[in-house]
């Protein structure tokens, strides 16, 4: 995926040096620095030749990176964060999302020029880049995105008066004396604000941590009068444009996010976004003579001077791929938010819910499947794996007012078997009920059967869609064989019928396929209702590696024509010309490579109007897409993990995480070739 910023890749090998630690921390600043192949950290006294050095902005502590560009003779190269940055903060170590590169000054800095500048000066946009702005700012409007997106997103109490908002900033931020601005700066600005709205409430957003005494703001007194109040809460800034008529700020960014929320904006120093005729500034900066319009000082800022990476993947990005990756991550954040009681879990899959609960969640966890009331004191949900929440645990949530979940595998789970002990990519947490109970509703049929799919949401399902068929994709990807080639006798002429085995006792045939229950029953019906074709059987993966039941007799095997044990099931798919299934996932894997498929049982991909179903669901009245079915169950419905960092990321990354997996794979690693030892001696002494 091509970077939004139009730099050019070197014709010779150039290298940047660096002396903060901060930028080896970050996995994007390689991909993000194509003009020089590689970036070295520099130790004190080192001679190494570089073409640059690299610092972050005129933070003090780039001090020494630029007085070491200045004797060198090289560039000094600023790199500071994106405007749209990540989920989290940069303190809490929170990988960012985007950068800036600025190569002769930075964004923030109005006593020279910036890059940035120069584009707002000089540059020409056309309607198509215009176009693409615009959709963009609509789309953080509808989002709620920010720089950050950590806070809270809850509405203030109603007023009966108008509202104003002043935004205070932390005492000597760079941003506000390369700002042409100071402490009198803000003084004004109040004074402005109160004499401007006679009879408006003021509010002044400050710094949680001047709040709390860790660091000093410039208003912090003014809560004094009478019709100003201090907001020191982390809130979602999209919850104060709401309750507000106007914006001030000295030179903070969220001046620059009230225009785009259509607020009147008022500077009293020269953010970067100041002076363009979109902002009522007291401050004049001579170089800044042009008139610019919203769309344009956005396409200028977000669109060129940006750059944007999947920190996750470590691959360049464009803004909007960094806006759904963003957004997926606050969706599942808040709709995980809260205390949690996780009931029964074994040890290795503690190791990594509390990371799939996500940052706004804490757990407690217990072995015992019989929770004491006590224990259930403080919490808001209480959790279990799959079909293990019993009559007694059920009861306990509803006295206590607990809202009840399931947990799954997601869709899209790994490179290698759950039963092997493989951690997971993806988690599927339902209040509801459970995807394959098909007895009751889920919040996957709830999603299915009520969400209003916008065209951009389908159009990245069909994206999705065309990336696992590309890479071969399946819900475990673990290597086989390479692709069969069918008997000749078969003349062209049989229709290939698929059958993927299931394991018996698994919960999904209990309670997702009433009538047959069975591998050779499900044989029985297919070749009943198929005399003709030609059925190849494929056992599931846990069963073939002795971990799970689902072998069946001998007279079974006159039931197909050919077995097919240690393939990848993505080919034998791609051969396939018909899936019947009772409610095996290979099916929904059928859908998306546009193979015929048949339902015995009542998997959630069935009774869409998508699939040829033996039984009727009488809740799935809705005719869904392909690509809507994708939507909901891939981009939607999961919860995904980066196993790096351990923290949410969504289905695209995801599933480019695994290609990588995948690619560095070379066969069954060691780890689980013992433990599938221990567990078939294991199962064989029981």
């Amino acid at each position: 995926m091509p970077n939004d910023s139009t730099v050019l890749r070197p014709s010779s090998p150039r290298v940047a040096g660096y002396l903060s630690k901060g930028l080896a921390r970050w996995n994007i600043i390689h991909c993000l620095l194509p003009e020089y192949s590689r970036q070295v950290r520099l130790k004190p006294g080192s001679r190494q030749p570089v073409d640059a050095i690299l610092g972050w902005g005129l933070k003090p502590t780039s001090t020494q990176a630029r007085r070491l560009a200045a004797r060198r003779g090289v560039p000094y190269v600023a790199i500071e964060d994106g405007f749209l940055r990540s989920l989290g903060l940069g303190v809490n170590y929170s990988q960012p999302h985007s950068l800036v590169v600025d190569c002769s000054g930075i964004y923030y800095d109005a006593t020279r020029p910036s890059d940035l500048e120069r584009l707002l000066a000089e540059a020409n946009f056309d309607a198509d880049e215009l176009a693409r702005a615009n959709l963009a700012m609509q789309r953080l409007r509808h989002l709620r995105l920010s720089k950050y997106n950590h806070a809270p997103d809850r509405p203030l109490p109603l007023a009966d008066r108008p509202r104003v908002l002043i935004v205070d900033q932390t005492r000597d931020d760079a941003s506000i004396t390369y700002g042409m601005a100071d402490a009198s700066s803000f003084q004004h600005m109040l004074e402005c604000a109160i004499a401007d709205h006679p009879d408006a409430e003021i509010l002044i957003k400050t710094h949680p941590d001047v709040i709390a005494g860790r660091k000093q703001g410039y208003l912090t007194q003014a809560s004094k009068h009478p019709r100003c109040r201090l907001i020191g809460d982390d809130l979602n800034p999209w919850a104060l444009f709401d309750a507000v008529g106007s914006v001030y700020v000295v030179t903070s960014q969220l001046g620059l996010e009230a225009l785009m929320a259509e607020k009147p904006v008022h500077c009293f120093g020269m953010p970067f976004y100041a002076g363009w005729g979109l902002t009522r500034d007291a401050l004049r900066c001579e170089r800044r003579q042009r008139q610019r319009t919203l769309p344009e000082l956005f396409a200028a800022a977000y669109l060129r001077y940006c750059r944007y990476a999947n920190p996750y993947t470590g691959q360049a990005s464009t803004l909007e791929a960094t806006i759904d990756l963003i957004a997926d991550q606050k969706r599942q954040r808040d709709r995980l938010a809260g205390r949690w009681l996780a009931v029964g879990f074994s040890s290795w899959k503690r190791a990594f819910i509390t990371d799939f609960l996500g940052p706004a969640s804490s757990v407690r966890f217990l072995q015992s499947d019989h929770p004491q009331p006590l224990e259930l004191e403080g919490r808001d949900s209480l959790v279990v794996w799959g079909q293990k929440a019993t009559d007694e645990i059920k009861a306990l949530c509803r006295q206590h007012g607990l809202k009840l979940w399931r947990m799954e595998d997601g869709f899209v789970r790994s490179v290698g078997l759950g039963v092997d002990l493989t951690r997971p990519l993806s988690l599927a947490f339902d209040s509801r009920g459970l995807y394959y109970d098909a007895n009751n509703p889920s919040d996957l049929e709830y999603l299915l059967a009520e969400t209003d799919f916008e065209p951009a949401l389908l159009a990245r399902a069909g994206r999705l869609r065309q990336r696992l068929i590309e890479l071969k994709l399946s819900k475990y990807n673990v290597r086989g064989k390479t692709r069969p080639v069918l008997p000749q006798d078969m003349g062209g002429s049989r229709p290939i019928v698929l059958v993927p085995g299931q394991v018996e006792s698994d919960a999904s045939i209990a309670h997702g396929s009433p009538e047959i229950k069975t591998n050779q029953a499900l044989l029985e019906a297919v070749r009943q209702n198929r005399p003709d074709a030609f059925v190849v059987y494929k056992p599931h993966p846990d069963v073939v590696s002795g971990a799970r039941i689902g072998l069946f007799d001998s007279t079974a095997r006159k039931l197909y024509d050919l077995e097919l044990v240690d393939y990848d099931i993505v080919d034998l798919i791609e051969l396939a010309d018909e899936i019947h299934t009772m409610c095996s996932l290979t099916g929904f894997e059928g859908l998306l490579r546009g193979v015929e498929v048949h339902t015995y049982g009542l998997p959630f991909y069935a009774g869409w109007g998508l699939t040829h179903d033996r039984l009727h669901a009488s809740r799935r009245q809705r005719r869904l897409t392909l690509d809507a079915l994708i939507a909901g169950a891939l981009l939607m419905y999961p919860t995904y993990v980066d196993p790096a960092t351990g923290e949410l990321c969504n289905a695209d990354t995801a599933v480019e995480l695994m290609r990588q997996q995948r690619d560095q794979r070379s066969g069954l690693p060691l780890r689980v070739r013992l433990y599938r030892l221990y567990r078939n001696l294991f199962s064989r002494r029981r």
